[in-house]
């Protein structure tokens, strides 16, 4: 096991960012369902996140095998109808995800604010990629 010695050791690790939801369009499902949380239907959730019938599926059914959203079907007036509403512990994971990524925020802040811009180590020159 490693010591703890040094305060800086693993530092931006950011173990907190959650590979399921660090995804464009997993980030904008979750975000769309934890604002509505009575659910919403698959084709209001479709046009939030602007995905296709598809994509939103796919991406549902990893949210789904996390326990992050639960997808309910029903019918509204004899018409099919899915609503996707977002779990206790998908709540959960999301407000854990966001407060990594404030963590985050905060240290860009801290470091570009306390390291200037356009003064590189010494020696060193900005590549031109």
């Amino acid at each position: 096991m490693k010591s703890k010695s040094s305060s800086s050791e693993g530092r931006f690790a950011y173990e907190g960012l959650d590979r399921v939801i660090h995804e464009r369009a997993r980030l904008s499902i979750l975000t769309s369902l934890i604002t509505n949380p009575k659910g919403l239907a698959f084709n209001d959730l479709k046009q939030l996140c602007a995905l296709t019938d598809g994509n939103l599926s796919r991406h549902l059914n990893v949210l789904e095998k996390g326990k992050m959203v639960e997808i309910l079907k029903g019918h509204e007036h004899n018409r099919p109808l899915t609503v996707c509403r977002i779990t206790s512990a998908g709540r959960k994971r999301y407000l854990e995800y966001l407060s990594t990524l404030e963590q985050v925020i905060q240290d860009a802040a801290k470091e570009t604010k306390d390291e200037p811009a356009g003064n590189p180590i010494r020696g060193l020159t900005p590549s031109r990629a």
